[in-house]
Formats: structure tokens, C-alpha cells, sequence
């Protein structure tokens, strides 16, 4: 093999590529970032003997794709697709796989629509979806029946690469399309300027004022500064055009290559036998004003899914090991994928949290903006958990790892916005079809306008049948929903609301009832110390004292609240502190016997009844503790949860919007309406039982009413999954597991309003697309039918309104913010 040829698949490196994957201590050439990604991969994967025992190179891929080479096989064994391939179904044995994969050249919602049909129709494959915004694809087959190196195969087949997803590689060939994008638009917009330097001086000699000699070599220097332009810059049109067409399916660039072509061809034509009208000008203006509009699109498309990606980025990939803490404290620099629950790591300031664990040492804050959305730092100190991706602040921390890898708060946030950005929503699918079959009516319009006007003025039948081709093709209808539900699924995450179903947008701004639960929800689920009643000779300082010390060993949580409420404080001493399992805890304190714990345990005790003032507080619906000696009661201790500081401010909004509110909860009605009553709910439901509340909300959608559920996400799962939409409460490890449409990361009800009123304004953002993109072509098609509209202002109309659909969906950045 010749020292200069791709050293993974022996073709020529073309002069100006200069990519390289170190091999054996070497930098090794490759001829493109296919081959470089594989052979990355091979050495990634510790198989790097397969470049030392090969004794053939693979066969040179017959297109632009390494995904038919014979190296591509790797990609089915196991140690290739620890990264992007998980198993599914039940069991470690389960055949069923599925794959997170990039797709390179992707231009139109036809291109998707294309792999989508051609890969569902492969034997095994049982499920494809591709986001048009990200351009990422999620695979699922059966593995038995056909192996993942056919998938990538039958994607080359089509004209399309496809890779292993990371973020890494997404970046790379993001920079890589929009550098090539750029260079046509730049070959383009020159070659426009030229043409217009020769075809202006036509247009606006007289008669008799250019000698057809001049005119002729003005025609043969537009031709020759036309090529470049057709040739190079609007290459993607003729090869995907021919594709769709080799295929016989329609794509949104078959109008734009018969345009372009046959514009060009008639020029050529003209040129050539030096009689007949020219369009060089107007090619080259539509193809320059198309490119640019298409750059501006893509630009914008890769902003609005920064957050999927930003979060993706957020794992370090090293990480400062203690492997003899507390004995020693050497560090040792490891790889954050191989960290094991139990390590203990080192973060120092600035620095991000490798993995899921909890603080053993240090105080100091992080930032946790990008996956809670709370954009104000969180204090840690020991025991406090933390969260692998945020970020160390102000001092060194020591963290004992919990989870890793994918069982991280992370990776199961990454793989939920996956999940939603991979589905269709049914508006998505409408908008496709209609676009598709637009492009079939208009193909035959454009013949009916070609033909009438070869009658009416044959002149003006070739550019008029141009821009009817060109000016109505149905980019932006096919835009006006997608990049809209991108843009505000990263508007809601960076306000700690994470979509994870494709259709939770749309139906969260439509839902007319929201329907809370209580503990968890509404309120912290926290227990707190509500009310002290001293029914002795103790104050209510001491007695809360004297039941914390009784407490300060229980891992109850009512003892933990009583601690909570003396915190900072001192406690008296008891003796002889034992735990009644299910009872509450017992002493001695001054030479008496002393119980804390449920009425009945610590009536025992002594056998006075409660006083009647006692019985309100008995009545309340929340937990009574009672604390006694044997000589009588002590106090009673009101406990329970309270409601979340900006719960009130969310309840208020909604119905400030017209939204109707109602509590639905399991606990007693004395307590669910206390925290009703605060918060402004006037409809309560209480005691209710799971079944009872599926009852309820199926009651509320039979009259018509579109539900928003919010629950905890466990126990409401049967609700949750009976809504229209749901919302679960982010958590730990429920947060892996949840079936929720939407999670609040943050867990601040705020939040969600905010993610309220961005689904509203997004609703209303797709409708305006949408009615612009049936208004533009409703306008511009009777006007370039009529010969009003020359093909390059087609050219600036079709990019127009695309480019404007793009622009009015990223103002959904911002609605969150405000």
C-alpha cells in the first residue's frame, strides 16, 4: 500500500484532506471521516491486531461511504457497541437491540421519510425514527434476524452515512456541513455577480447598440461562469433529486433540480445555436439565494438543539480517584466510565461531578442550571447527594459515587429528551404527508402551466414553468412544526421541564384541567414540625427539645423532623433511649420514664385520656406525635408536610389563563383541604383511592375536558398513564423509570407554569407557520402561474419562506426566560 493511501481502506487521500487516527504509535492517513470514524472505533475497542493480521484491504466503496467496506462488519461485536447500542426486552439474553446513530446527509423532511421507509421495510428491523432538527436516528432490530453492519449498509444503498452517535462526532460533521454549505453558497454568490457583470450590459443596450458578435461572447462567458455554480454548488439538488427518483419516491429537491436543470439546459441550448433567450442570470441568482436561505436554516437548526447536546457534553471524562480512602489520599487519574459505586472522588472548584453520590467532605455549591434549570447555585455539605454533570463552585468536595454511567440522573435525562426528540407527534406526521403529495400535484401543475403557455407566448413558457417549479415547494410547511417542537422542548428544559414524549407540547397547551396530588406535589413531602401544643409543665421549646432527644437516634421520618426543628439548639440528656418498632421511642429523663411516639403508645404509659382542647389538633388530618412521662401528657406535635412556596403563584396563574384546578389526593379531607385552602383550590377530592382517582379524571375527559395529571410519579402512576398529558415530579432514581409525558427536573411548580405558557405560545407559533406556508403558496403560485414572479425571485421566496418559519419558531428560545 502506498504510504500516501487511506491506511483503513487503501483508496487515494485527496489532496487537501488531512485526517489521521494514531495506529501502533503512528499517525495514519485516511481519506475521510467515514474511514477515520471506523478505524477510531477499531482502536477505541482495543482491536487494533485487526490492522496487523489483515492480509487484504476491504473492497473501495463504490460511494462515499465506509458503511459498505468489509472493516464495517466490527461494528456488529459487542465491545463496538457498548456505546451506542443497548439491549431491549426482558432479560441479558434478549435479541432485541437498539442503536442512537447520526445521519450525514440530511436535507429535507423527504430525506427522513426515505430512511424511515427504506429501513422499516429490512427484515428485523422494527423500529425507525429520525428528528429531523437533530438528525439523529434510533434504530431497533432484532438481532437474530438482521445484524447492525446490513442497517448501515442499506443506508449507504440509499446515498445517506450513517455513524455511531456522539456528541463528538456530531459536532464534527455539524462543522462539516455547515463548512460545505458555505463554500457553495460562496462558489454561488461569485458566480452570480459575474453573470450579472455580462448579463446587465444586455439588458440594457438598445437596439442596434450591441453586435450580436458581443452579445454571443457575453452568453459563452455566462455559460462558462455559470458551471461552477450548477455543477458544485447545486450538486445536492441533482443527486438527491436523482436518488428520489432512482428510488421512484417524489423528495422537496426533485422541482428544484428540474428548475434549475432545465433552465440551464435551455440557456446551453440558446448559447449554442446563438438564437433564443438565456437565463444564466436567474439560475445562478436562485441557486445562490436558495443555498443561502438553506445555510441560514441549518445554522439555526443546529442552535435550537443546543440543550440536548450541551447536556450530552456535560460528563467529564476523567476523574480524581481515592482508591485507599481514609487510610490514604493519593489520587489516581481515571476514566469517569470506569468508576464503580463506592469510589471516592476528588472535585476541586470548577470542576464537573463525575457521577451520582453523595458529599463525605467539604461544604461548597454547584451548578446545576442546565439539568434542574435552577439557575441559582445549590449548597452541598455532607450527606447532601449530588448530581454527576453539575458543577463545583466554591471548595474542594469529597463524593462517594452511587451510580454511574447509565444509571446516572443524566444519562436518563439525555436518554427521555432522546426519546421525545426521536417520536412523531401526529401534527409532524399530518404536515409530512401533506407536503408530500403537494410535491406530486405540483410536478403536474408545473406540466399543465409549461404546456398552456407554449401556446399562449412560447418565449416566457421555459422560465414561467421555472418558477411555478421553484417558488412553491413546500419547505416551509414541512419546517413549521418540527424545528418549532425542538426549539421549545429546549426552551422547557433549561426551565427544569423535560419533555419526554413527542406529543406532550401539543397537548399540554390544549389541557383545560389540571388535576394536582398532594403529598410530593403541591407540597414538599417533607415532614415538618406544623404546631406544638403543650398540655404540661413544659414550655413548647422544651417539650420540642425533650422529643428531639428522644428522636435523635431514630431514622423515622417524624424523628428526623423533630430533629430538624431543634437544629442548631442543645437537647437534654436521656438514658436508656429504646425503639418500639411501630410505636415511637422510650427513656428516662429526671428519673422518670418518658414515650414519644403514636397517642395509644404513650397512653399506656400513664392512662390519663387527652384533654378536649387536644381533639381539634386529633382532627387536623395530619400526623399527631405525643410525648408523656409516667406521670401524664407532655405535648402533642402536629406533623406533616407543607405547601411549596410557589405553589400559591402557579395555582393563581393557571386560573388567571381560564384553567380549571382541582386537588385529588389519598390523604384525609381535614388535611387535603387545609393545603387546598392556602393554595386557592376550590375543588377537593380526598381519600381517594388509586381507583377513585382514575374514575375521576376519566369522568372529567368524558364531558370533553383535556387532563394534565401532576404526580409524584409512583403511586399515580394509573392516573398519570389515564391524562391526556402527565407530569411527574423529578426524582432520583424514579427518574429513570418514569412513564410520564413531561418530568419537572426542578421539582418548582413555577416551572411548570413556565413550560405552560411556552407550550401555549408554541401552539400558536406552529399555527402561524402553518398558516403562512398555505398563504405564501396560496399568493405565489397564481402569481408565478400568471408570469409575475421570474425564478430568482423564486428563488428568494421559496428561501424566504423557509428561513422565515425558522426564525419565528426561535423566538420560543426566550418565552421561558420571561
Amino acid at each position: 500500500m502506498d504510504p500516501g493511501d487511506c491506511y483503513h481502506c487503501g483508496q487515494a487521500v485527496a489532496t487537501g484532506v488531512d485526517l489521521s487516527v494514531n495506529i501502533d504509535g503512528q499517525a495514519r492517513g485516511m481519506c475521510c471521516g467515514g474511514c477515520q470514524a471506523v478505524a477510531q472505533a477499531i482502536i477505541d475497542n482495543g482491536l487494533g491486531d485487526y490492522y496487523r493480521n489483515r492480509d487484504a484491504l476491504p473492497n473501495a466503496p463504490r460511494e462515499a461511504m465506509p458503511a459498505i467496506v468489509e472493516g464495517l462488519r466490527l461494528y456488529d461485536h459487542a465491545d463496538f457497541q457498548k456505546g451506542f447500542v443497548r439491549v431491549r426486552g426482558e432479560g441479558p439474553d434478549s435479541s432485541e437491540r437498539e442503536a442512537s446513530l447520526i445521519l450525514e446527509g440530511i436535507t429535507c423532511s423527504a430525506c427522513i421519510w426515505l430512511n424511515e421507509q427504506h429501513l422499516s421495510r429490512l427484515p428485523g428491523v422494527t423500529a425507525v425514527d429520525i428528528n429531523y432538527a437533530t438528525r439523529r436516528a434510533r434504530v431497533c432490530w432484532d438481532e437474530r434476524r438482521v445484524r447492525l453492519s446490513e442497517i448501515l449498509s442499506a443506508i449507504a444503498a440509499i446515498g445517506y452515512r450513517a455513524y455511531p452517535y456522539d456528541t463528538a462526532k456530531s459536532e464534527e460533521l455539524a462543522r462539516k456541513e455547515r463548512r460545505a454549505a458555505l463554500w457553495r453558497v460562496f462558489v454561488a454568490g461569485f458566480g452570480m455577480m459575474q453573470v450579472m457583470m455580462y448579463a446587465v450590459p444586455v439588458y440594457l443596450a438598445g437596439d442596434g447598440e450591441m453586435t450580436p458578435a458581443v452579445e454571443q461572447l457575453m452568453r459563452w462567458a455566462s455559460l462558462v461562469l455559470t458551471l461552477p455554480v450548477v455543477l458544485y454548488s447545486a450538486a445536492p439538488f441533482f443527486r438527491n433529486a436523482w436518488r428520489d427518483l432512482r428510488l421512484r419516491r417524489v423528495g422537496m429537491d426533485v422541482p428544484v433540480a428540474l428548475g434549475v436543470g432545465a433552465a440551464f439546459a435551455a440557456s446551453v441550448w440558446a448559447t449554442l445555436t446563438a438564437g433564443g433567450e438565456v437565463y444564466f442570470d436567474s439560475v445562478t441568482m436562485f441557486v445562490f439565494f436558495l443555498l443561502s436561505g438553506r445555510f441560514l436554516e441549518m445554522t439555526a437548526r443546529q442552535r435550537a438543539v443546543s440543550v440536548t447536546e450541551a447536556l450530552a457534553r456535560l460528563m467529564p471524562v476523567v476523574a480524581a480517584r481515592m482508591p485507599a480512602y481514609p487510610d490514604q489520599r493519593d489520587l489516581v487519574q481515571v476514566m469517569a466510565a470506569d468508576l464503580r459505586a463506592g469510589d471516592v472522588v476528588l472535585v476541586k472548584p470548577g470542576e464537573t461531578i463525575p457521577a451520582d453520590g453523595r458529599v463525605i467532605e467539604g461544604e461548597s455549591t454547584a451548578n446545576e442550571a442546565l439539568l434542574t434549570g435552577e439557575s441559582a447555585p445549590v449548597r452541598k455539605r455532607p450527606g447532601v447527594p449530588v448530581t454527576g454533570g453539575a458543577v463545583n463552585i466554591e471548595s474542594p468536595l469529597l463524593v462517594e459515587v452511587a451510580q454511574v454511567g447509565e444509571g446516572t440522573r443524566l444519562s436518563a435525562i439525555v436518554r427521555l429528551m432522546e426519546r421525545a426528540a426521536m417520536e412523531k407527534p401526529r401534527i409532524v406526521e399530518l404536515a409530512d404527508r401533506i407536503a408530500s403529495r403537494f410535491i406530486i400535484c405540483l410536478l403536474f401543475l408545473a406540466v399543465g402551466v409549461a404546456v398552456a403557455w407554449s401556446f399562449i407566448d412560447p418565449r416566457q413558457a421555459l422560465w414561467i414553468t421555472v418558477s411555478v417549479l421553484v417558488v412553491s415547494c413546500p419547505c416551509a410547511l414541512s419546517l413549521a412544526t418540527p424545528v418549532a417542537l425542538t426549539v421549545a422542548g429546549g426552551a422547557m428544559a433549561r426551565a427544569g421541564l423535560l419533555v419526554t414524549r413527542s406529543h406532550a407540547i401539543e397537548t399540554l397547551a390544549r389541557a383545560t384541567h389540571f388535576v394536582f396530588d398532594k403529598t410530593g406535589t403541591l407540597t414538599t413531602g417533607e415532614m415538618h414540625v406544623l404546631e406544638v401544643l403543650p398540655l404540661g409543665t413544659l414550655g413548647r421549646e422544651q417539650s420540642l427539645a425533650l422529643a428531639a432527644a428522644l428522636e435523635q437516634v431514630s431514622e423515622h421520618p417524624i424523628g428526623k423532623a423533630l430533629r430538624v426543628a431543634m437544629a442548631g439548639r442543645d437537647m437534654p440528656a436521656v438514658e436508656g433511649l429504646a425503639n418500639e418498632p411501630g410505636c415511637g421511642m422510650k427513656a428516662q429523663y429526671g428519673g422518670r420514664q418518658v414515650r414519644v411516639g403514636r397517642p395509644d403508645y404513650v397512653l399506656k404509659l400513664h392512662g390519663r385520656p387527652l384533654p378536649d382542647s387536644a381533639q381539634l389538633l386529633l382532627d387536623g388530618g395530619d400526623t399527631v406525635v405525643a410525648l408523656g412521662d409516667d406521670t401524664g401528657w407532655i405535648a402533642l406535635f402536629r406533623i406533616g408536610d407543607e405547601p411549596r412556596p410557589e405553589a400559591a403563584a402557579m395555582v393563581a396563574a393557571l386560573h388567571a389563563a381560564g384553567s380549571h384546578v382541582a386537588l385529588l389526593s389519598g390523604d384525609a379531607a381535614a388535611a387535603a383541604r387545609r393545603v387546598a385552602q392556602a393554595l386557592g383550590i376550590d375543588e377537593v377530592h380526598a381519600d381517594a383511592s388509586p381507583q377513585a382517582k382514575h374514575a375521576y379524571v376519566r369522568h372529567l375527559q368524558a364531558g370533553g375536558a383535556v387532563v394534565a395529571m401532576v404526580g409524584d410519579g409512583v403511586n399515580d402512576a394509573p392516573v398519570l398513564a389515564q391524562a391526556q398529558v402527565s407530569v411527574a415530579m423529578g426524582g432520583g432514581a424514579q427518574l429513570a423509570r418514569t412513564q410520564a409525558d413531561l418530568v419537572l427536573l426542578s421539582e418548582d411548580l413555577q416551572h411548570l407554569w413556565r413550560g405552560v405558557v411556552v407550550a401555549r405560545r408554541t401552539l400558536r407559533v406552529i399555527r402561524q407557520n402553518l398558516w403562512w406556508s398555505f398563504a405564501y403558496n396560496l399568493v405565489a403560485l397564481p402569481l408565478a402561474m400568471t408570469g409575475f414572479i421570474a425564478p430568482w425571485m423564486a428563488g428568494i421566496g421559496m428561501s424566504g419562506s423557509s428561513l422565515l418559519v425558522v426564525a419565528n419558531s426561535l423566538r420560543l428560545q426566550h418565552v421561558a426566560e420571561s
